[in-house]
């Protein structure tokens, strides 16, 4: 996809997540309003320099809308800096490389604990959720993991997923190469233009 094809997708995500039908999940069923927005993980520095540009335009006098961002990596580094391990994180990888730390942290690093963070700072009066920070935070953070463990405390208010890869509706892909579970429950936002 061209940086101008992504720019596009870009200003259409302002009308689409600023629109009532959308906020109100309607349209969807029963299901819970989770949402893959997926780009070319070539593409990530351009989009992660959006999500703020994003926000602020959400939030802004035009919609005034409560938006919230959570980024995996991050919440994996407060993890890590809250038991003491950042730091013996960083010198375990150097010294045995990333198998090992991977193997050390996994049954620190589960699911439920960030989403408890998430959980945390939750509100009911929030209209939006962001989760960024996938691609940083793989292998350690699983996308179809969080997004499992966060349908009990997010039911009602949209989540977008920004995700470096792949979703067909079906299949997360991350990076286009690394095959996560299936996961069913979400749904594509704005396809790629051609």
């Amino acid at each position: 996809m061209s940086q101008a094809q992504l720019g596009i997708r870009l200003e259409k995500l302002i009308d689409t997540l600023s629109n009532p039908d959308f906020l109100a999940n309607r349209g969807i069923g029963n299901e819970i309003g989770f949402y893959i927005f997926a780009y070319d993980p070539k593409e990530e520095p351009v989009v992660a320099n959006f999500i703020p540009r994003l926000k602020k335009r959400l939030a802004g006098p035009e919609f005034g809308l409560r938006v919230l961002e959570f980024n995996l990596y991050s919440l994996l580094l407060e993890l890590l800096e809250k038991r003491d391990l950042l730091r013996k994180s960083f010198e375990l990888e150097a010294r045995k490389g990333s198998a090992a730390l991977e193997k050390a942290l996994r049954r620190i690093v589960r699911p439920e604990k960030l989403v408890g963070l998430i959980g945390e700072r939750l509100s009911e009066q929030l209209d939006l959720v962001f989760l960024a920070g996938v691609g940083a935070a793989y292998p350690l953070v699983r996308s179809h993991t969080v997004l499992n463990n966060l349908h009990a405390m997010i039911d009602s208010t949209p989540l977008v997923m920004f995700f470096p890869g792949s979703f067909d509706g079906q299949e997360l892909r991350l990076f286009n190469r690394l095959k996560d579970d299936n996961y069913y429950r979400a749904f594509p936002l704005l396809e790629s233009v051609s």
